[in-house]
């Protein structure tokens, strides 16, 4: 997508971060915001041949790193989420209640995190560009749902990603009267809650924790973003407050591409040509990963965690073996999730045997 770039100073304070701050707090935040994945340059084969055996594994070093942190690709759950949440968040702007918001819900490993976090990047560099100078603000608030989520506990992310302690006495108001009190200083105007399925209705300390979801979002005047697992069949939306949830929000499915049509396929293959072109590898043949993207389909499933982490892994290992180049052969050996092997297995054509048949 096309974000504003981060300023120097900038750069330069997500480069002090720690980089143990996780994203669900302010600095870790920060530093999500402000890293972008600079392409080392290339050498030509004189250069590197006249590189020492130091110079040499530090440039191969760089590429490694850069390779396991791959720019992210502009996927379609990417574009109609951050469509839709800066329209709602115009909206929302002069609302004094009953907020629009947006759920991004579907399978494991489709994209959901990352269509969430881009959403939060995005806007959060817009508002830098819009207010250059106000270093204070700190307009997207990220955080995740706990498995067994109670109020306090919802309440306790909330200020854990603000830095705010409390000591144990401190019951919840306590806690929402300060986090609502900090996001109002800063101007936080959108809200990024993750893991929303680990919400169940169906017991108490879930429902609690959800009309304590639904108190924030009363009390902070800001756009609330969810993204969880199938969020439709965990019963987000029966009941009283599950109406009231379906009423307010707009659902955004996240779904693995598909290769049934020409057009599926099409889509499929120019976004694997997408993260070929992103490839810093000496050897490496431009067009050799479109023209693979039948096999990668059925490797991945169509998941676009399973792609990155396919072509990721694959150019790491180009780069260890020394083959600067990924070939179908280098493909097969990278190691992917369960559940991109088991749809391999239902979706791969079959191989042709080998063997030779008997004469009778």
């Amino acid at each position: 997508m096309n974000s504003p770039s981060p300023s120097a100073p900038e750069k330069e304070s997500a480069k002090q971060a720690p980089p143990d701050n996780p994203l669900t707090t302010k600095e870790g935040w920060r530093h999500f915001v402000c890293h972008e994945p600079v392409p080392p340059p290339l050498l030509t084969a004189s250069e590197r041949a006249a590189l020492g055996p130091r110079e040499r594994m530090r440039e191969d070093e760089r590429r490694r790193e850069y390779h396991a942190d791959l720019p992210m690709v502009n996927t379609l759950a990417i574009r109609k989420v951050t469509t839709t949440s800066r329209l709602l968040i115009q909206l929302n702007r002069n609302q004094i209640s009953a907020r629009r918001g947006v759920i991004l819900s579907g399978a494991s490993g489709t994209g959901k995190t990352t269509a969430l976090t881009q959403l939060g990047r995005a806007h959060e560099l817009a508002i830098r560009k819009r207010h250059p100078r106000d270093r204070n603000r700190l307009p997207v608030i990220y955080v995740t749902v706990p498995p067994a989520a109670t109020p306090k506990m919802l309440a306790m992310e909330f200020a854990r990603f603000f830095g705010l302690t409390f000591p144990t006495r401190a019951n919840v108001t306590d806690v929402v009267d300060a986090v609502c009190a900090t996001a109002a200083h800063v101007h936080v105007d959108l809200v990024l809650v993750d893991e929303i399925h680990n919400l169940t209705l169906t017991t108490r300390s879930g429902a609690e924790a959800s009309d304590q979801l639904k108190y924030l979002a009363e009390r902070l005047p800001a756009t609330f973003a969810y993204a969880g697992i199938d969020v439709e069949s965990k019963g987000l939306f029966a009941g009283t407050r599950g109406r009231q949830i379906a009423g307010r929000f707009v659902v955004i499915p996240a779904a693995p591409f598909a290769h049934a049509t020409a057009a599926d396929r099409e889509t499929w293959r120019a976004l694997v040509g997408t993260l070929e072109s992103t490839l810093r590898l000496h050897d490496h043949t431009a067009g050799t990963l479109t023209g693979l993207s039948e096999y990668i389909f059925h490797r991945t499933g169509g998941m676009i965690g399973s792609l990155s982490q396919l072509i990721r892994g694959a150019a790491v290992l180009a780069i260890e073996d020394g083959s600067e180049r990924i070939t179908e052969d280098l493909l097969a050996v990278v190691p992917i999730d369960f559940a991109a092997e088991q749809s391999e297995k239902l979706t791969a054509p079959a191989k042709p045997s080998s063997r030779r048949r008997r004469v009778a």
